[in-house]
């Protein structure tokens, strides 16, 4: 093992340890029991991990190629994680997807149930929560003091999500989550007080936290919703690990918008002859042949569908490693509408699992909707990427299989994948097929919403209307949340309280959404290089391997690293 990779695996171990959360999210054994400390003293000390770890770096020469991907990699994603914080963009971070709360929150989804150590290793993190909750009204407190604050609309956002989670009519989460732990055989009485006691503590910590976010928060957060540019810049830099053009990305976002629904125009006309999209997604919705009622068994169909699509591609398109060959399909213990993967342990004993937090009040599916999700989070998207990176121990160091992650790679190759399942045949159903496409288009509204509203930038004359392309979209108009909400409802058959928490996701976490359609736009190109410099030689499968095999890194690493192939 080289240099890089000592420096590498160190980090690991010294992350971990001030990062207990972020190891049970990876799967690292050994820190169950613990919390990550949210106070300023404890974000400082992750980012001196960083810097005293690309100080380390900058005086390595990698021996060979391997190395130099890893270098480079891990001086990329450590330079901009470093630069969010001195920007302060990671203290005073308020989301109504991502934080401290949110960490704190759904950490507990990946803990083991049953037996007496798990148990334990539960009360112990749930009797923590109200001190990390309290280090993070600090944290947010002096980030806000030096004029580090999210917007008003979002902590108020946030502040509801508190409500939902604690009210007995809806998630109820902390008391349900004990209930839980404590239905296991074989749990001693004490340490079932224990649990419920730590979780009528972390319920009364979330609901205080959610005053806390109205009454003191909110009166100092930023009137405005756009955080400009210069935050911007930097938030897209660290999501896309690539640096873009922003207004022509802005403007690629309407052309890719207008692109994908003549598509869907035309793939429309085959479900309702003469029809128009928007009748089409009316009929696709009222076919009960493609409606599954109750959450349990829509989660099943998740789950066929998903075990198919490994057995059908391991072999034939991929080779995939038998430690991934197996996945989990979840319903989250939340509502707030989010589908998302969380990757296996680091010893595979916890698989891969793809969660749906599904909207209170909603228990009917339309799985046209949902075939391209399945194949988004599951394989080829993540669950291949993300587990076949985890499986690499031969090629890739600790850091490079456990931590590297990069949203523009990550969320770029799932949304490729989906487009890819319809290169290979997996998609001809047209019904199946407008869901891809209508997948894409919010993707690509997204890139459109996000830059418009950061950046409040003018809207162009054009002809992009509606779905269906009746009437300009407020030509001339600067972007803002109210015109974001409206484009978002004319280009997406998305049900509103889905729409809903995507909007404030995009208000909340700039530069994050676009990553998809961008990271997309980058990995077809990636794709498209390769096969002009190979030219017959070109192998699609073997293209995808290489490209996995170099782990979740930034696009621009990743670009340097395939050219070099």
């Amino acid at each position: 093992m080289g240099h890089v990779d000592t420096i590498a695996d160190r980090y690991v171990d010294e992350w971990a340890a001030l990062d207990p959360i972020g190891a049970t999210d990876v799967g690292i054994a050994g820190y169950d029991d613990r919390l990550t400390e949210f106070s300023p003293e404890g974000y400082a000390a992750l980012a001196d991990l960083d810097r005293r770890t690309l100080a380390q770096l900058a005086q390595v020469t990698p021996a060979d190629e391997r190395e130099r991907v890893a270098l480079e990699a891990m001086t990329e994603r450590l330079s901009l994680a470093l630069e969010m914080y001195e920007a302060g963009l990671v203290t005073s971070e308020v989301s109504v997807i991502s934080g401290a709360l949110h960490a704190v929150r759904s950490v507990f989804d990946l803990m083991p149930i049953g037996g007496e150590e798990a148990t334990r290793n539960i009360a112990k993190r749930l009797a923590a929560v109200p001190t990390a909750l309290a280090q993070a009204r600090t944290t947010l407190l002096e980030a806000a003091a030096h004029g580090h604050v999210a917007a008003r609309r979002q902590i108020i956002e946030v502040a509801k999500q508190c409500d939902t989670w604690v009210d007995p009519a809806q998630d109820d989460f902390w008391p349900k989550f004990a209930s839980r732990v404590i239905a296991e055989p074989g749990i001693p009485d004490s340490l079932r007080a224990e649990v419920e006691r730590g979780a009528q503590a972390a319920r009364e910590a979330t609901a205080d936290f959610a005053r806390f976010l109205r009454e003191e928060l909110a009166p100092r957060g930023r009137e405005r919703d756009a955080v400009g540019r210069e935050h911007y810049g930097l938030a897209s830099r660290y999501f896309l690990g690539a640096t873009i053009d922003l207004e022509e990305t802005y403007a690629w976002g309407f052309a890719e918008l207008a692109r994908i629904e003549s598509e869907m125009r035309s793939v429309a006309d085959k479900i309702v002859p003469g029809g128009t999209i928007r009748e089409a997604i009316t009929a696709l919705d009222a076919d009960p042949a493609r409606r599954i009622v109750g959450k349990e068994a829509f989660r099943d169909w998740m789950q066929a569908l998903a075990d198919r699509a490994i057995n059908d591609l391991h072999g034939t398109h991929f080779d995939i490693p038998e430690q991934v060959r197996r996945i989990e399909c979840c319903i989250a213990p939340t509502s707030d509408g989010a589908i998302y993967y969380t990757g296996p342990s680091e010893d595979f004993t916890r698989p891969g699992r793809m969660w749906w937090a599904v909207p209170t009040g909603i228990d009917s599916f339309a799985t046209w909707r949902e075939v391209t999700t399945v194949y988004h989070e599951g394989v080829p998207g993540h669950h291949l990427q993300i587990g076949q990176t985890a499986v690499r121990a031969d090629q890739l160091n600790r850091w490079q299989r456990l931590i590297s992650w990069c949203s523009g790679h990550g969320e770029g190759w799932a949304l490729y994948a989906e487009r890819l399942m319809d290169e290979l045949g997996y998609l001809d159903d047209p019904g199946d097929r407008l869901g891809m496409l209508d997948s894409q288009a919010m993707r690509a509204a997204r890139v459109v919403v996000d830059i418009g509203m950061h950046l409040e930038l003018p809207i162009p004359d054009n002809l992009l209307g509606d779905v269906d392309g009746r009437t300009a979209f407020h030509p001339g108009e600067r972007f803002t949340p109210e015109l974001g909400w409206e484009f978002m409802r004319a280009h997406c058959s998305t049900p509103d309280e889905n729409l809903r928490f995507e909007l404030n996701r995009y208000l909340g976490w700039p530069g994050q959404a676009p990553s998809y359609k961008v990271g997309e736009r980058i990995w077809l190109q990636a794709r498209a290089d390769a096969q002009a410099r190979k030219g017959a030689a070109f192998d699609l499968k073997a293209f995808h391997r290489a490209a996995l095999d170099l782990g979740s890194i930034g696009l621009d690493p990743l670009r340097a690293a395939l050219e070099r192939l």
